[in-house]
């Protein structure tokens, strides 16, 4: 028995805890004791007070965020349980002792069954980032349990969450354990240098690693495109498939830099292989029918439902000014991260884009997150990437 203060949901609102959904929305509460306050955690109980869950608290539309079906306390050995289990899930994925690659996904929110909760490994540094304040409430003690979890081979522990919880967090010492690390990781044997304190989301787009190793496999002799192109993910596997050219186009200079800086840590020369500092939607209004691979991996459109049509209409437009311009055969390799974007909606999206640009395509490949973003089966938004391989006419 649990001494949080109670939450009761409304008589049938129980019914998505036995399906084993971690959120509760606003809608389905009863009551709730006085003073809990925003981030607490809670006793779940259903309207003849039994017992259904321990979770945190929210003043939003998704009220209760649940962490344990069972009745026990989130302490250190909670943290620990679910750290180790997920540890050795990468284990089995071979991603733990592989030298080509050293960065992945160790938790993944709802799915490894902590919602709020992600952290990345990168070579011995483990980044936290929150998403609720329920969650940074626990940062020292998640780290704790990393450290019991890796041993020596954490070497030091960062919280990201000031990016997505401004009030969280110290923004200028970000580090909760050990020492600085060397910021040089590897993936699949390439060289990239991660900013973890002033790059996007944990630093690196770690869900788009089997991709990008797809890409390479197209990239022979191509003039390639990399739009949205961050640190240049894609650019340098382009390169490295040898792709015969290569430019890179984002609206952030830091991203920029960051591209020609791992460009030249994998041994190419920046300067032949332009990195453009660009409005992406701008750039490939000019550009001629000269490139024969095109990425448009951009930034989620909808954050929410209410957001959803206008991000169909921002991905119609990106994708079917692209195929306007790519070169006849060429490929384009097309993302969406927005969890509100299903699919089966991203497809149609797309058939739109090419109808509107008046070129037949046809779909080579269907792609999702890697296995280190484990899609939790009773929580179906932890699909949120999904991409097409295009081949235009």
């Amino acid at each position: 028995m649990t001494n949080y203060p109670e939450i009761s949901l409304k008589k049938g609102k129980e019914i998505s805890v036995f399906r084993q959904h971690h959120w509760i929305f606003s809608g389905a509460v009863a009551k709730k004791e006085n003073g809990i306050a925003e981030g607490d955690l809670i006793r779940l109980v259903d309207h003849k007070g039994e017992f259904l869950a321990v979770g945190y608290y929210a003043e939003s539309s998704i009220a209760i965020r649940i962490l344990s079906f069972e009745e026990r306390p989130i302490d250190l050995d909670f943290w620990y349980e679910h750290i180790a289990h997920a540890l050795s899930l990468r284990k089995i994925l071979g991603l733990t002792a592989n030298p080509d690659t050293n960065i992945y996904r160790l938790l993944h929110g709802e799915g490894d069954l902590l919602p709020g909760l992600i952290i990345d490994y990168y070579n011995g540094t483990a980044v936290i980032q929150a998403h609720h304040i329920g969650i940074c409430h626990h940062i020292h003690v998640i780290a704790d349990a990393l450290k019991k979890a890796y041993g020596p081979d954490l070497k030091a522990v960062y919280d990201k969450s000031i990016s997505t919880i401004p009030s969280n967090g110290d923004p200028d010492n970000p580090l909760i354990y050990g020492k600085p690390q060397s910021a040089i990781v590897s993936e699949h044997g390439h060289r990239f240098e991660i900013d973890w304190i002033k790059g996007q989301k944990t630093g690196f787009f770690i869900d788009q690693r089997e991709n990008r190793k797809l890409l390479a496999k197209y990239a022979q002799d191509k003039k390639v495109l990399n739009t949205f192109a961050y640190s240049g993910g894609f650019s340098v596997y382009a390169l490295k498939g040898g792709a015969k050219q290569v430019y890179s186009v984002d609206i952030s200079a830091q991203a920029i830099e960051w591209c020609r800086k791992n460009i030249a840590a994998n041994g190419f020369d920046p300067s032949n292989h332009p990195c453009i500092e660009a409005d992406v939607m701008s750039y490939l209004r000019e550009i001629g029918p000269g490139f024969d691979l095109i990425v448009l991996d951009p930034p989620a459109f909808a954050k929410n439902i209410r957001s959803r049509h206008k991000a169909v209409q921002a991905y119609k437009r990106l994708n079917a000014t692209a195929i306007k311009h790519i070169a006849p055969g060429g490929i384009i390799f097309t993302f969406s991260c927005s969890q509100v974007i299903s699919r089966d909606l991203f497809e149609a999206t797309i058939t739109a884009a090419s109808l509107e640009a008046g070129r037949p395509i046809k779909i080579l490949h269907y792609l999702t997150q890697p296995a280190d973003h484990p899609v939790n089966v009773f929580h179906q938004e932890t699909a949120y990437l999904k991409g097409l391989v295009l081949y235009v006419s």
